[in-house]
């Protein structure tokens, strides 16, 4: 009972939040900044995150560029909140294909692992089971995850896109994707059982 009670407060509050996006996504849209604003704070630090796992380094610029994009195409958006995630999403991913072309290899440069978890991340802890994603244990094992799998886990449990709009930005099926999430998640869950973590642990 207390269980579902708590479920309860925190679906609540996920919609008060998710209203409260949606409203600062019709505000951005009418050429508001401050509602451009809040959309930025809710989602650059798990963008950073998603940015960081594709091109490393070279991560800040990657989203700088994507909300430069989003800033020029936000009046001509079209779509709800979880399509504008997904919107941006893709923008992000593309900058960083960009990124990884001109390259010409894949990003090799050392991550700050420590700066990228200090990240304030303003999604309530109990929004998600998968809460604890946002630790640096957590991050450092998801960039060493098969590409596709460590994609796919960022984008439903740090970005908070379902399947089908995660698969809309990898250009996969929903299937595909909720596969190569459980995959990642498993051999997450491996790796934090080999390594004695438990979910009390912040280490960094």
């Amino acid at each position: 009972m207390l269980r579902a009670a708590a479920e309860a407060r925190a679906g609540a509050r996920r919609g008060r939040a998710d209203a409260d996006l949606q409203e600062a996504l019709r505000a951005a849209q009418a050429g508001d900044e401050a509602g451009f604003t809040v959309l930025y704070r809710h989602l650059q630090p798990r963008l950073l995150r998603y940015a960081t796992a594709l091109v490393g380094a070279d991560a800040e610029d990657v989203t700088a560029e994507t909300w430069l994009n989003v800033a020029k195409g936000v009046r001509d958006f079209v779509g709800d909140l979880d399509g504008f995630r997904g919107w941006v999403s893709t923008i992000c991913r593309n900058r960083a294909i960009d990124v990884t072309r001109r390259r010409g290899r894949r990003a090799s440069e050392p991550v700050d692992l420590d700066a990228l978890t200090a990240l304030p991340d303003r999604q309530d802890a109990s929004d998600s089971a998968l809460g604890d994603l946002a630790t640096r244990w957590a991050v450092d094992r998801i960039l060493e995850l098969p590409r596709t799998e460590a994609e796919a886990v960022l984008l439903r449990a740090v970005i908070g896109l379902d399947a089908v709009r995660a698969g809309e930005v990898l250009g996969k099926r929903p299937g595909t994707v909720r596969v190569a999430a459980h995959r990642g998640l498993r051999r997450l869950a491996r790796m934090l059982e080999a390594d004695g973590w438990t979910a009390g642990d912040q280490d960094g």
